[in-house]
């Protein structure tokens, strides 16, 4: 390892206040969204008590089942087909093969595969299909196998459809999405490793970095273990499993299986100063921006997509497999890494994945309480809490040393975010709000004689209960009538 240059000051205290509300959040939108299930993990390196630095798996935690059909519950050890993050494991291949000077980033496909000596594809350089730049056909004229019509191409069939017309627009005109660019590489892997591709990548990358739930294929002796995809509910009332098939010579595209903490664990090793996969010049190279994406305000790299988070330049990948979406995002200056995998064709990975980033902007925003006004806000967990009225769902929470009313259902929870503020023992006052809120009331509460919320009422002065309580009332009620209402 070398040195690890200085990053930013971003706390522990902040992202795991932040995880927290994740965690909570997650499992309300899995159920508000009908999403089977949700995985998720966030990795954060912080200093440790003796200066070193120490990378943490803060968050590992799952929602929801693992499949429609059988009700089992979904684990943060289930498996998922992370689909196009396998382009990310594929670049960092070739940029180490690359470093060992076993090929180089400017050698053309026809150097390494000489079978397409006579094809157009031949002239592209590995450079070029690493960022997309090659102007390569996305999945060939007969990509139903992403609809299970038929199965993924093998070996002779990849060659076939790159022989094909796949050079579709001029090299280097723009950015043009290429699964059977990324296919190509796989080979070029084994031709300049000597090594079959999914051999190369368990012992240079997967087997370094110690992951245990990491692979480049479907494994079938742990077939018990995959999450089962589903169908969308965009087209039907009911969602359909999705049976995990084989991505055979497109395994260097989008035939890696993970879990997320085993997802963020190896993105940490692109974070720079970590040497285990890569020299921070190698990283660079694969950070730098080399296309905006047309028509999205994301970018790539070379094996990474490329995006701004509030004001954060992150880097990550997304994946789409036939009934799993997922997606993982880090921050190299934060040194802070977030994976959503979801089990569902439609799942909201994206915007999932991203809420991380702006729980953490809130958490960090502002000072911690001290002194006096430490004192006056005492504990803060006693104030929080996920609460409902006949009109929805709110949830207070405290987010470095300060406490926020957000809503749940909200796809971005920081948005139009309520500021509070302690009063008394039973009472917050709303500091800050929009001018349709309820700015300078109150919110009183009610406890028991353990200190748990039996209620509160504020905001439009309604009075709202503990959501689990409330939940309970509506399905036993029949109809809300006047006097009676939904009261717990």
């Amino acid at each position: 390892m070398s040195e690890i240059p200085r990053f930013s000051d971003l706390s522990r205290d902040a992202v795991t206040d932040a995880c927290r509300t994740f965690d909570s959040w997650l499992g309300f939108q899995q159920r508000h969204l009908r999403v089977p299930g949700v995985q998720a993990a966030v990795l954060h390196v912080a200093d440790g008590a003796d200066g070193a630095e120490v990378a943490d798996v803060v968050l590992s935690t799952a929602h929801g089942v693992a499949a429609l059909e059988t009700g089992e519950p979904l684990t943060d050890q289930h498996l998922f087909r992370i689909a196009s993050h396998s382009k990310t494991f594929t670049a960092t291949a070739v940029m180490q093969l690359a470093e060992r000077g076993s090929l180089r980033l400017d050698d053309t496909v026809g150097r390494w595969l000489p079978g397409l000596a006579s094809a157009p594809v031949s002239g592209v350089t590995l450079h070029e299909l690493l960022a997309h730049g090659g102007g390569v056909v996305r999945d060939g004229w007969d990509g139903d196998f992403w609809q299970l019509f038929h199965s993924f191409p093998d070996t002779a069939e990849l060659l076939r459809i790159a022989d094909d017309a796949s050079s579709v627009l001029p090299r280097n005109e723009r950015f043009k999405y290429s699964n059977i660019g990324y296919s190509l590489l796989g080979l070029v892997i084994e031709a300049a490793s000597g090594q079959p591709y999914d051999a190369y990548v368990v012992e240079h990358v997967i087997g370094r970095l110690r992951l245990t739930h990491t692979g480049p294929e479907l494994d079938p002796a742990r077939a018990h273990e995959y999450a089962a995809g589903h169908s969308s509910i965009s087209y039907a009332d009911r969602r359909l499993p999705i049976e995990h098939i084989d991505t055979h010579a497109m395994a260097s595209a989008t035939g890696f299986y993970s879990t997320a903490s085993d997802v963020v664990r190896y993105v940490s090793a692109h974070f720079l100063g970590d040497e285990r996969l890569l020299s921070d010049d190698a990283k660079r190279q694969m950070q730098r921006t080399e296309w905006e994406v047309e028509g999205t305000g994301t970018s790539y790299g070379l094996g990474f997509g490329i995006q701004t988070i509030g004001t954060r330049r992150v880097l990550g990948h997304g994946g789409g497999y036939p009934g799993h979406i997922t997606r993982t995002f880090f921050d190299p200056v934060d040194r802070l890494a977030v994976s959503v995998f979801t089990n569902a064709i439609d799942g909201p990975a994206l915007g999932w994945a991203s809420a991380l980033f702006a729980l953490v902007d809130l958490a960090a925003a502002g000072p911690r309480a001290e002194g006096a006004a430490a004192a006056r806000q005492g504990d803060l967990d006693r104030w929080c809490g996920r609460f409902a009225t006949l009109w929805g769902v709110y949830d207070v929470v405290a987010l470095g040393g300060r406490l926020f009313q957000i809503d749940p259902t909200a796809p971005d929870p920081t948005t139009s975010v309520t500021h509070l503020e302690v009063v008394d023992d039973r009472t917050l006052r709303i500091a800050k709000t929009t001018g349709y809120g309820s700015p300078g009331e109150r919110l009183v509460y009610s406890f028991d004689d353990d200190d748990a919320v039996v209620s509160l009422r504020g905001g439009s002065g309604t009075t709202a209960y503990p959501y689990e309580q409330y939940r309970r009332t509506v399905e036993a009620a029949e109809r809300v009538t006047l006097g009676g209402g939904l009261r717990v």
